[in-house]
């Protein structure tokens, strides 16, 4: 039993290095609190390769694919403008972003986008096959765990980039970034003739035509205040 955790441990691992669930989490560690994104990951972990190892291997197939997909780049979608609007309308003139959501509508948000991104995912049928000619709770438990690690890997990365940036740039940066990966998993889903570069090319249009319009927008909004200052003053 020991062997097949190590064994399932080291394939969700290598399978999430470099998956979006991982780049997720990175976005997310920059904009909520880390250990929020840590248990929010750990909950979607356990709930989805459970489902992995005990019936996705016959269930792998007739998952609809296409309508998760769907419905995971909407919330991303959502979270994407959400994380934008809060960052654009505070009226602080300083770097620092508004303050983040409340823990526990983090945690929801982390919850359903991780649960909802890994539904159909590679690391999903990656559990499902180890569980099909292995013992299945020795493949959830290092499932969970290889998934977890990977994400903390990733929130650790997070957090020690967040420290040299500021606030009100990190949120920008997490809304377009949101954008990408809600863009991502529609191409991915519905054109995989693209390819895997093909996709980030095609979808990181959008977020970047969104980040030049907003700096713009700011550079004029900062323009705007200086002249009203130097009027006042």
């Amino acid at each position: 039993m020991i062997a097949t955790i190590l064994l399932s441990f080291g394939v969700l691992f290598l399978a999430e290095l470099g998956d979006k669930s991982q780049l997720m989490a990175l976005t997310f560690s920059l904009r909520y609190r880390w250990w929020v994104v840590l248990a929010g990951i750990s909950v979607a972990s356990v709930a989805v390769n459970l489902i992995a190892a005990g019936v996705g291997h016959f269930l792998g197939t007739a998952l609809p694919a296409n309508a998760i997909a769907v419905v995971t780049a909407l919330t991303l979608l959502v979270v994407g403008l959400w994380t934008l609007r809060d960052a654009l309308t505070s009226t602080d003139d300083s770097e620092e972003a508004p303050a983040p959501p409340s823990a526990r509508n983090a945690l929801l948000v982390v919850i359903s986008a991780f649960a909802l991104a890994e539904l159909g995912d590679r690391t999903m049928f990656a559990a499902a096959a180890l569980a099909s000619s292995n013992n299945w709770l020795a493949v959830w438990i290092g499932s969970v765990a290889g998934m977890v690690a990977a994400g903390g890997l990733a929130i650790l990365v997070g957090r020690i980039a967040g420290k040299h940036l500021p606030e009100r740039g990190i949120a920008i940066a997490s809304g377009l970034l949101f954008l990408f990966f809600a863009g991502k998993t529609v191409l991915d889903a519905f054109v995989p003739a693209l390819g895997g570069w093909g996709s980030v090319g095609v979808a990181v249009i959008a977020p970047a035509l969104v980040g030049v319009g907003v700096a713009v927008w700011r550079k004029g909004v900062k323009s705007a205040d200086r002249e009203l200052a130097d009027i006042a003053g």
